[in-house]
């Protein structure tokens, strides 16, 4: 299936990445399966310029795939966006916070691409942790992984029910244990060290800015799908549905129109909670 995606796209693709909660599914029939694909270069991968000032300017780009029976989503980053977005010179969190947990490089060009997706990837978790530490007391391994999650579910627009950010980390305890030392000592950092209150104060800001700008940025992420993922508002629905227990349904107008439809859905469903 990863290949068959990256065939779309065969003067620009370099690597594809799967990831999300179907990694840890054997039945994928009926699900959405997540992944991301690596390009060299916007230009290279779009024929409609106002793609490729789309994807640079709010990346990623998002599109609905089919292939075998599956269904599935991809967002597009350029191989320059991807090891930015998974370090901790972006204050959006969406990358490092996805790909500081389990994914699996599907596909890759050649050699080099292969090895370029896992040095971006290897990015994340030293990020998740670094932007954490200051504001955990603690000595357990696992709380800390459990806070940054928590930390970076609150700085999105998610649907996913309370808990959610415990339940990545308790699905694979062993990994995240194994993954500690390593991602720490890349961050510089140590859990033996005490966070003086200035380092808590400027985290506490940061966190601040990065929850205000993610939930902002998801928003103009979701008026920019209405331009490239076709039936973006059913899946919508669908994931809301899903994670959130809610029974929302779509109604021809709203697939007509949408954009209106989301933008009118959004404060419904954050006064219901059904999104946080």
């Amino acid at each position: 299936m990863a290949a068959a995606l990256a065939g779309q796209y065969p003067a620009a693709a370099r690597a594809v990445l799967f990831y999300g909660s179907c990694l840890r599914e054997r039945q994928l029939e009926g699900l959405m399966l997540d992944f991301y694909l690596i390009v060299s270069d916007y230009a290279d991968a779009y024929g409609k310029s106002w793609m490729v000032r789309a994807n640079r300017l709010i990346p990623p780009n998002v599109f609905p795939f089919q292939h075998d029976g599956l269904v599935a989503k991809y967002a597009v980053l350029s191989q320059a966006d991807f090891h930015r977005l998974n370090g901790p010179e972006t204050v959006s969190v969406s990358v490092w916070a996805r790909f500081a947990q389990p994914s699996r490089l599907v596909w890759s060009s050649d050699a080099q691409a292969a090895a370029q997706a896992v040095a971006a990837v290897a990015r994340a978790a030293p990020t998740l942790l670094a932007q954490a530490r200051p504001l955990y007391s603690g000595s357990d391994p696992l709380d800390l992984w459990r806070l940054g999650f928590q930390l970076t579910y609150g700085a999105e627009l998610r649907s996913e029910r309370k808990g959610r950010a415990m339940s990545v980390v308790d699905a694979d305890p062993d990994r995240y244990t194994r993954f500690t030392t390593a991602a720490l000592s890349a961050a510089d950092l140590s859990l033996d060290r005490p966070i003086t209150p200035a380092e808590r104060r400027r985290a506490l800001g940061r966190w601040a800015r990065m929850r205000r700008s993610g939930k902002a940025l998801t928003v103009v992420r979701l008026i920019k799908a209405s331009g490239t993922y076709a039936g973006g508002i059913d899946y919508l629905a669908w994931k809301i549905n899903r994670h959130a227990g809610t029974e929302i349904e779509i109604r021809p107008w709203q697939r007509r129109w949408p954009l209106v439809a989301a933008l009118t859905l959004l404060p419904k469903l954050l006064r219901r909670g059904a999104i946080r």
